[in-house]
């Protein structure tokens, strides 16, 4: 019996990766150590195995592909902090790189694989300005968190061209939706802010601390919109040996996200002005020309996500 195998499966975006593969009646191994993953939000569902485990460790990993074959592995787990990866790099460097080398080569080995999709970030570009970002503009890694992600890429394709293991990347831009954590020191901007009116809802005074004019952007993905590229990618046969950006190819700016909050919320945030942080990346969005030739649709625009997003929190919170 073969699986798919999907690490940090218990994670905000692996999890909502296991319900939909669930959905297409496939057989889901978990792996996840739980350090930011939670055991909660893994589906209760018979074709789910869950193993509390670390990928880091190569003898655990090659245990797993000795207990079980694999059509496809998706491989989302890792340390996704940039602020844990600078002060604990080595520590970060085994579970964002020599994992995917020991997932790699169990695959390898085992010689059955369908499709390794690896999960990078838009993290790699940097602070390298021309815009949008492609999938050939220039790498610019600033934390370990980005050369980690970057060398995977690159591992990741050559076991394409020297093994002939089918393998995909992508580049997540800045993906949002529910299960992500507020409080993680990777969390992103809406998951806060979703927090904080959350809070204003119940009346308690906050305060959103921005950064700056507030005229940042970001190319802001949903959680769902992701899924369905995760989905593609492990079935088309021309992502093959390719990398691909995942956004949706727009930008919004802080302020033009907070007041679309404010207006989908009827509620007013308190915003305390800091000095713009030293490092902060300005502008950012994708060119997603590559996904959409192999067919696929953002169908979530960012008030449609923002949406469904704060019914489903809203609703979580009663």
């Amino acid at each position: 019996m073969s699986y798919y195998l999907v690490t940090g499966g218990a994670g905000f975006i692996g999890s909502h990766l296991v319900e939909e593969l669930l959905k297409l009646n496939k057989k889901v191994i978990i792996i996840d150590d739980l350090s930011m993953g939670k055991k909660e939000n893994i589906p209760e569902h018979e074709n789910v195995t869950f193993i509390k485990g670390d990928i880091s460790d190569s003898e655990f990993v090659t245990d797993i592909f000795m207990r079980y074959q694999f059509e496809k592995i998706y491989h989302l787990g890792a340390i996704a902090s940039v602020a844990a990866s600078v002060e604990t790099p080595l520590v970060t460097h085994k579970t964002n790189l020599d994992a995917t080398l020991y997932l790699l080569e169990g695959a390898k080995k085992q010689g059955i694989l369908k499709r390794f999709i690896f999960a990078s970030s838009a993290a790699v570009f940097g602070d390298e300005p021309t815009l949008p970002k492609t999938e050939t503009s220039d790498i610019k890694p600033l934390s370990p968190y980005a050369i980690d992600k970057y060398a995977s890429e690159q591992y990741v394709l050559t076991y394409n061209r020297l093994y002939n293991l089918p393998t995909t990347a992508v580049r997540f831009f800045n993906v949002f939706g529910s299960r992500q954590n507020p409080s993680s020191p990777y969390s992103g901007v809406v998951s806060i802010l979703t927090d904080k009116f959350l809070e204003l809802e119940k009346n308690h005074q906050v305060e959103f601390t921005l950064y700056g004019d507030g005229e940042q952007t970001r190319d802001f993905i949903y959680v769902k919109d992701v899924v369905s590229a995760l989905v593609l990618v492990g079935e088309s046969e021309k992502a093959i040996g390719e990398v691909f950006n995942v956004g949706t190819g727009n930008s919004i700016s802080l302020n033009e996200l907070i007041s679309l909050y404010e207006k989908l919320t009827g509620l007013k945030l308190h915003i305390k002005r800091e000095d713009e942080r030293a490092g902060d990346i300005k502008y950012s969005y994708s060119d997603i020309t590559k996904i959409k030739g192999i067919g696929f649709q953002s169908l979530y625009n960012m008030e449609k996500g923002l949406t469904e997003y704060w019914n489903e929190e809203t609703k979580r919170k009663e």
